[in-house]
């Protein structure tokens, strides 16, 4: 039954020992690291999504420190009355209760230009020039929809509420008679977070309930149930303290930290029942099988926790601070669920005698005759299975070509969530979703030379960016350009710019139009440098390409009208480049999971042979799963960008059970096929309770509101499932492969017997 290892003898006789003393330890670590667990907070910033040093954040931090922080709401509703009267007069009452809104600056309509309510007299040709300077922000091309503009005041100049002040606003909007949306970036990362924020208590509340029921099926044992579940609870209030103490809070990717550890601690406590109850069939005391499980298992358990931590922290290595964020969490976690079991399971599993063994489950004579099976087959058609493997994995491989990444930002978000809703509104009526900007350094004084630059800049924009649409026609790429240049022609004639300075036309606009002005010109605070902006409007949803080529296309031509000074940002800049960032950190991260898992192998069982063969199950499925993606034409995303390399650190576990009770049996001198049939039985067993642990507890990400949240559920469980598949038959597949070429080489006199060989234990 045991691993004949000195060290883990003495450690689990040591546990059972002093199992009380380390069960009121844990229980006081629980009541001083409560309180500090309950203050762990979400930030909420959009930047710090990206590297600290991340070239784009300059050019976006000075957008929002030039224009009164550039955080805009916009509430918008479809009138077919509107350019009435009565529909003036629903517009300017609209107007007055968004800008009483606590929280709110300014607020820019079709009622705050200078004309008022006279923006509809058919008889005054200025309405038109206004009318059709603020088309695709306050008004739609047709006249019908209307949209009031809300300037926010910057979170860190206020004491009011952002939630509050978003909740009022909507409830505002979407009152009778409007009806209507509320969108913009401030709205989304207040949705998004809310989203989160309720995501975390009920993903890990599912993920308890589901998996509870799942050991009690497979084990029937309530103390078995209560037991990992404690260790599990132990592992979050450490590590959520540990958090708060470090200064770290959640991110948008963390809501799913308590489902994850849950999920990954019980498929832990899961290889420990199965061996346990094997002791106790083969008449152990409860002590001794307790001793005789933890001889077994302490060296395996604590390299999958090392695997573990490799894999979520390669995360480490990412561009993007939200798994920057999760990987930290997750490889805290990983370590402190080796001291949570250490500290609650030897007290609570040997805790009176009630219920004290866990039981086969029902119909688990079935799982006997399957892995009986699944050894007949690896022993009977080694090398069909083998070309088998290879044909499905370059199959799946083929479908990397058609890998798209999803840069639709509300795509994260369900299809029935509010903020969809809305941005399909704004994109469909208001000619477009995407809020880019070009800012412009203003050399001197501003002048009629300079804003003639300004209109040939935007001239150049409107008609040389240029996307493919659906059908593959080119189309204008922007919706809309907007800049003080455009204000300043609609209520000027060219004969007056030599009767009346441009200083007039400004004053007047600052006056009137205080709202607009302070979005279109600005001065930095910091270096006393006047920046003139254009506001740009781009189709949201379009493939990742055309975005790209958007941005690009801006760049090139700023950068050719303005040089290097004027920048290219905003919303659509930054969320376009931050899934692109994402991808590329995919594999990047990957490869470090994969060299830092690898060489833990290696280290632990001292062989690369060994080590090779521990890898190869568990990289195939994530191959086969992301090349699926591309088949199905799944995008990318920003949870299925992380599956690569969690997945690889999850996933391994497995092999690292398997591979040591298989050399432990060498190393007795088992037979070759025996060894296989009987650890199919012990670890195969357990790995098939444990990933069905895992398929189930990661099912709970399902019903999450975050959309990258419930891909990365269903594509790490796929891959779990792929892995479990490569550790019954690809694993075994290259164990044989490996014994058989070490005994013909031990025959042919190259190499040491092959009981010496496997001798080392990990």
């Amino acid at each position: 039954m045991a691993n004949a290892n000195p060290f883990s003898y003495y450690v689990s006789v040591w546990l059972v020992r002093w199992r009380w003393w380390l069960l009121a330890i844990a229980a006081l670590l629980v009541v001083v690291a409560y309180p500090y667990s309950q203050r762990l907070s979400f930030d909420r910033s959009i930047e710090n999504m990206f590297a600290p040093d991340d070239p784009l954040l300059k050019p976006y931090r000075q957008l929002k420190r030039v224009f009164a922080g550039n955080e805009i709401a916009l509430a918008a509703y479809e009138d077919p009355q509107l350019m009435t009267p009565e529909g003036i007069a629903r517009v300017r009452r609209l107007t007055e209760l968004l800008a009483a809104v606590p929280g709110v600056q300014s607020v820019l309509s079709l009622t705050t230009t200078p004309l008022g309510e006279g923006i509809i007299d058919t008889t005054n040709p200025l309405a038109e020039r206004f009318q059709e300077l603020f088309e695709g922000y306050t008004v739609s091309d047709d006249r019908t929809v209307a949209a009031v503009v809300c300037m926010l005041v910057p979170q860190d100049q206020t004491d009011a509420s952002r939630d509050a002040a978003v909740e009022q606003l909507r409830e505002i909007v979407e009152a009778p008679p409007y009806g209507g949306v509320l969108t913009g970036e401030p709205v989304m990362v207040v949705e998004g977070f809310r989203y989160v924020d309720e995501d975390g208590a009920r993903l890990g509340r599912t993920s308890t309930a589901l998996l509870m029921l799942t050991i009690i099926l497979c084990f029937r044992s309530l103390r078995w149930t209560i037991a990992p579940i404690a260790m599990v609870n132990v592992t979050l209030i450490l590590t959520k303290a540990t958090l708060v103490v470090l200064g770290f809070e959640l991110s948008m990717v963390s809501s799913m930290m308590w489902a994850i550890v849950t999920v990954t601690g019980i498929a832990m406590a899961i290889h420990i029942v199965v061996r346990f109850r094997e002791a106790r069939g083969m008449g152990y005391s409860t002590g001794d099988a307790l001793i005789a499980c933890g001889t077994a298992l302490a060296a395996p358990i604590a390299w999958t926790c090392c695997t573990d931590a490799g894999g979520f922290g390669s995360l480490l290595a990412a561009r993007v601070g939200p798994v920057q964020d999760f990987g930290v969490m997750m490889l805290l976690a990983s370590l402190l669920a080796i001291v949570s079991a250490a500290l609650v399971l030897p007290g609570l599993v040997l805790w009176g005698r009630v219920d004290s063994d866990p039981q086969r489950a029902w119909g688990e004579g079935g799982l006997d005759f399957g892995l009986r099976e699944v050894v007949r087959v690896v022993e009977t058609w080694p090398r069909s299975l083998a070309v088998l493997s290879v044909v499905v994995v370059a199959t799946a491989a083929i479908g990397y070509r058609w890998l798209e990444v999803e840069t639709d930002f509300t795509k994260n978000f369900r299809a029935s969530s509010p903020i969809v809703k809305s941005y399909e509104f704004v994109e469909n009526r208001l000619g477009g979703a995407g809020v880019l900007d070009v800012i412009v350094p203003v050399e001197g004084k501003l002048d009629w030379a300079f804003l003639d630059r300004v209109q040939r800049l935007e001239e150049r924009l409107r008609n040389e960016v240029r996307v493919r649409d659906a059908s593959g026609r080119l189309v204008p790429g922007l919706t809309k350009v907007l800049s003080v240049a455009d204000a300043m022609a609609a209520v000027s004639a060219e004969g007056f710019r030599k009767t009346v300075g441009l200083d007039f036309f400004l004053t007047q606009f600052q006056s009137q139009m205080p709202a607009a002005m302070q979005s279109l010109l600005g001065t930095d605070p910091e270096s006393g440098q006047t920046w003139l902006r254009v506001m740009l409007r781009a189709q949201e949803r379009q493939p990742s390409a055309e975005k790209d080529r958007v941005i690009e296309q801006v760049s090139r031509i700023t950068r050719e009208e303005f040089g290097g000074e004027a920048q290219v940002t905003g919303f659509f800049v930054l969320l376009t480049n931050l899934i692109d960032s994402m991808i590329r950190d995919q594999w990047f991260t990957f490869s470090i999971a994969l060299v830092a898992i690898g060489l833990m192998m290696l280290v632990a069982f001292r062989s690369v042979g060994m080590a090779v063969a521990a890898l190869i199950p568990n990289v195939l499925p994530i191959i086969v799963v992301t090349g699926l993606m591309g088949w199905l034409g799944v995008r990318i995303n920003m949870g299925s960008a992380m599956i690569a390399a969690v997945s690889m650190g999850l996933a391994i576990d497995s092999s690292i059970h398997y591979i040591s009770m298989f050399r432990y049996l060498r190393h007795m001198g088992m037979p070759l096929d025996e060894a296989i049939g009987a650890v199919h039985q012990s670890v195969g067993r357990a790995m098939t309770f444990s990933t069905l642990a895992l398929v189930v507890g990661f099912s709970a990400l399902v019903r999450s509101e975050f959309v990258p949240i419930i891909y990365f559920g269903v594509l790490v469980s796929l891959a779990m499932l792929g892995g479990w598949v490569g550790n019954l038959v690809v694993l075994p597949l290259l164990l044989r492969a490996f014994a058989l070429r070490t005994e013909r080489k031990a025959r042919e006199g190259t190499l040491v017997p092959v009981g010496q060989q496997m001798a080392a234990e990990p």
